[in-house]
């Protein structure tokens, strides 16, 4: 973990949390902390109490988690990481396309924020990237709600790269992008922290809403606009073995991953997915 905690850009915690809260008012709480393990873990533990609509972000995140439990990697002011809970009401069966629902709603917002960016996409099932370089990641996870019959918390969490994109496309091994680029190459001024968390906080809360009472089919389309990987060749991979390879082919109505293989139309639910290497994308394997 690159953990320093010099100075940052970011405003100080307190007036973080007081821009937040008048800009997102129908949130019951929202907190930010100069440091923290997790503010998933945070928020989840405080849910398990009873739900509500809560946000919590932090300068520097210490015990935090990526996809397959990897650490999120950070240094204080390099990154924003926030996590946003959501009390529902639905069956259990649709818990787990929350997670591509979370992913386009970000990008869905990071577009907007970034003059409608075309490459920031959504590379299944939820990290957000600028071409073939990851700029986001995110995080859902859910956990019952005690006050409420057949209720759940839902914990959505998302670090999102502010700089050192070279340092740590160096230290990971692939490539990686910060919002800094993104501005810059989208031609724009960088968004404030407050812009970015304000803006993916609303599109979660609408895209929660909405997924509660209609479920992931009616998001096809705006999944579709903003799919990193429709029609491109595919490993899916678990455990670091290699399971099959295909096209993939957009998502079904329960949020599942298609790859098109030789013989088969087949949905994935876990594992990895590794964009197989082509000519033009040798070197750049995400």
């Amino acid at each position: 973990m690159l953990t320093d905690a010099r100075h940052t850009d970011l405003p100080a915690p307190d007036a973080l949390a007081r821009e937040l809260s008048a800009r997102l008012e129908d949130f019951q709480s929202i907190a930010w902390t100069a440091s923290t393990g997790s503010t998933n873990a945070d928020l989840l533990a405080r849910a398990r109490a009873g739900a509500g609509t809560w946000l919590l972000g932090t300068h520097l995140q210490q015990t935090g988690r990526g996809r397959a439990g990897r650490p999120w990697q950070n240094r204080s002011g390099a990154a924003l990481m926030f996590s946003c809970a959501f009390p529902v009401r639905m069956p259990a069966s649709r818990l787990p396309a929350l997670s591509p629902l979370a992913g386009m709603a970000a990008c869905e917002a990071l577009r907007s924020l970034a003059g409608g960016a075309p490459v920031l996409c959504v590379k299944w099932p939820n990290d957000i990237q600028w071409h073939d370089a990851k700029l986001a990641g995110v995080l859902v996870e859910t956990t019952r709600d005690p006050a409420v019959p057949g209720g759940y918390a839902v914990v959505i969490g998302m670090g999102v790269n502010l700089r050192d994109a070279d340092t740590l496309s160096q230290a990971l091994g692939r490539p990686v992008a910060d919002w800094t680029l993104v501005a810059e190459q989208a031609g724009g001024a960088a968004a404030a922290a407050a812009d970015i968390v304000s803006a993916v906080a609303r599109a979660w809360q609408a895209a929660v809403r909405e997924f509660e009472t209609g479920g992931f089919a009616a998001f096809q389309r705006r999944y579709a606009a903003v799919d990193a990987l429709k029609g491109r060749e595919v490993n899916v991979i678990d455990q670091g073995a290699v399971l099959f390879s295909g096209t993939a082919d957009g998502l079904s109505d329960d949020g599942r991953l298609y790859i098109q293989t030789a013989s088969e139309r087949v949905p994935v639910s876990v594992g990895e997915i590794s964009i197989r290497p082509t000519a033009a994308l040798a070197g750049n394997r995400s």
